[in-house]
């Protein structure tokens, strides 16, 4: 008598009944995108083991088998050296909910088929930002159980000694409310706002329909503008508290000297200042206004005089930033001659090059004068460079690709663009069918970096640009490879998104999630995901392969923090593929 009779004949006499479909156990070496598919897109597992043969797919209710296929041929890691197989079940079109079951493996998380299977997702990941509110209570009908009071309110704010200027002496106080925290930490940061907005406003610019029915329970929606753009505009509003009256220059960061310990925002009742004006947080902020006022000026009637106000923000940036060219931010020096010293996010810069070419390119496609572009340089013979905070010309190479009314760049301008970025869009795709997770991101070890899971959401929207480019769907396909790598089909096996997926991130390196008393952590964030650089010291590292190397706790600040910099990209990822899988 084997085993699944003596079970069967065991559960019976209970009353209860073992169907063959339950039989295997579930399998976390099966990795999937644990949330599902579209009818018509590309449909793949892997099974992180050594096992060979057969696959199926079962409809998870009654077991029954829709499909079944070989598994692919062995594939090593290039980090760690493990073998994976594919189970290719794209033919599988039909709308449900399903579970893939490998002989002598076991079964996967239950994932469904759909066509509109990562709404939810982009809903989630964009209501993220409302979490991240600062100045404001987050009510229960809005937030649920993670309601909260109002924190960091930041009507007072200190001029820190490096940031003294006419009229604004050292503790001065001023107002410079709203804005999002910016990550597990309560402070807000241009630099960091700037990638973050850019990214935002691209998306909306690149796909404003899909915006039109999209609603995620926030205090502003059914106001008559989208709920994307309801959210930016209380992070703009705060920006704007940022630029110096007097003379134009933008503070790089509003901060407590040191950060909060793990307290709830109402908890946390340090001094705030504002800290010394640089380039780049100046140049970063005359990009989001420039876009900003292209945006906003269709909204003018819920917004009167937003569009306005940024664009004189923007010149006043601009011209600030030609009379102080390459001023850095350089927290150790800022320390040798301020008091109190500051020891917060540093988001410090070696050059602001890629932060010229932005503005310029913002600058230009508000205003159609060529002589923003003439006044920088491009960098059109350089390789592609995916966006990062410190990194953003990119950000003005997209908007410069982006078809803008009574703008037009020179030809030769957007084919040395638009050589770039398919060259770069190429190269991801080399060799991906020997990828082990068959999946762009991870095929080079740097891609494990700090907050790798934004690498792979901006590797995709960078594909999601050579699709609009081209239309060719290998690039699409690419991209959605990268949404199913951070929701499941990764060497971790997490979803890398709170909230979100069968073996889901609990624990992550952010305040209100460690100290509200909610087990669940705050939905809709992504985690940093794996960095093999374990800065964090934090024990529970599975070892130090680049693409394993992440540990679901909330020490974790290298592996497992959240950042709205991550964030950002993931909206744009899984909006812009639910628009374009339609």
């Amino acid at each position: 008598m084997n085993l699944f009779t003596r079970l069967t004949i065991s559960l019976a006499a209970l009353g209860l009944s073992l169907s063959p479909s339950h039989a295997q156990q579930r399998s976390d070496a099966i990795r999937l995108n644990q949330i599902g598919f579209y009818p018509a897109g590309p449909k793949v597992a892997v099974v992180a083991s050594d096992a060979a043969g057969t696959f199926e797919v079962k409809d998870a209710k009654s077991g029954k088998t829709v499909l079944k296929g070989n598994l692919g041929v062995e594939r090593t890691s290039q980090h760690s050296g493990k073998h994976t197989r594919l189970a290719d079940f794209t033919a599988l079109k039909k709308a449900g909910s399903y579970i893939v079951e490998i002989p002598g493996v076991g079964k996967s998380a239950p994932f469904k088929i759909d066509a509109r299977i990562h709404r939810e997702v982009a809903e989630a990941s964009l209501k993220g930002f409302y979490y991240q509110r600062a100045s404001i209570e987050l009510p229960e009908k809005y937030a649920g159980k993670w309601a909260r009071p109002a924190g960091h309110p930041d009507d007072k704010v200190l001029i820190h000694a490096s940031a003294v200027s006419d009229g604004r002496v050292e503790n001065a106080v001023i107002s410079s409310t709203r804005g999002w925290y910016d990550a597990g930490d309560y402070n807000k940061y241009i630099v960091n706002s700037g990638i973050t907005m850019g990214t935002l406003l691209s998306l909306y610019e690149d796909y404003p329909a899909y915006f039109e029915d999209f609603n995620t329970n926030i205090p502003e929606s059914n106001n008559g503008v989208p709920d994307l753009l309801d959210e930016v505009a209380w992070n703009l509003r705060w920006m704007l508290t940022m630029q110096d009256p007097a003379d134009g220059g933008v503070y790089h960061k509003l901060t407590n000297p040191r950060f909060d310990g793990m307290a709830m925002p109402d908890a946390a009742k340090n001094p705030r200042y504002v800290v010394q004006k640089g380039t780049a947080a100046t140049l970063d902020f005359v990009a989001v206004m420039a876009q900003a006022t292209r945006v906003f000026k269709n909204f003018d009637h819920k917004f009167p005089g937003l569009a306005d106000s940024c664009t004189t923000a923007a010149v006043k940036g601009w011209q600030w930033a030609e009379k102080h060219p390459a001023v850095m931010y350089n927290q150790d020096e800022m320390n040798k001659q301020f008091d109190p010293d500051v020891v917060t996010g540093a988001y410090g810069d070696r050059s602001v090059k890629d932060e010229w070419i932005w503005a310029a390119s913002e600058m230009f496609a508000l205003t159609g004068k060529a002589e923003y572009l003439e006044k920088v340089d491009l960098e059109l013979s350089q390789a592609f460079a995916l966006p990062t905070w410190s990194q953003v010309k990119t950000l003005g190479y997209y908007t410069l690709l982006r078809p803008q009314q009574h703008v037009a760049i020179k030809p030769e301008v957007s084919k040395a663009i638009q050589k770039q970025l398919i060259t770069y869009a190429d190269g991801l795709l080399a060799d991906l069918d020997k990828q082990p997770y068959h999946t762009v991101m991870g095929k080079a070890a740097q891609d494990y970096a700090w907050g790798s899971s934004s690498v792979a959401a901006n590797q995709g929207i960078a594909l999601l640009n050579a699709f609009r480019l081209t239309k060719n769907q290998k690039y699409l396909h690419a991209a959605l490879g990268n949404l199913d790598y951070l929701l499941g089909r990764n060497a971790t096996g997490y979803c890398f998104l709170t909230g979100f997926g069968s073996k889901r991130v609990m624990h992550p390196h952010h305040r209100p999630s460690i100290a509200d008393g909610i087990v669940d952590p705050v939905p809709g964030l992504l985690s940093g995901g794996p960095n093999p650089g374990q800065q964090d010291k934090c024990a529970g590292y599975p070892n130090k392969f680049a693409d394993e190397s992440f540990v679901d706790h909330d020490c974790s600040y290298a592996s497992n923090e959240i950042a709205i910099n991550w964030n950002a990209p993931l909206v744009y990822l899984a909006a812009a593929l639910e628009a374009s899988m339609q």
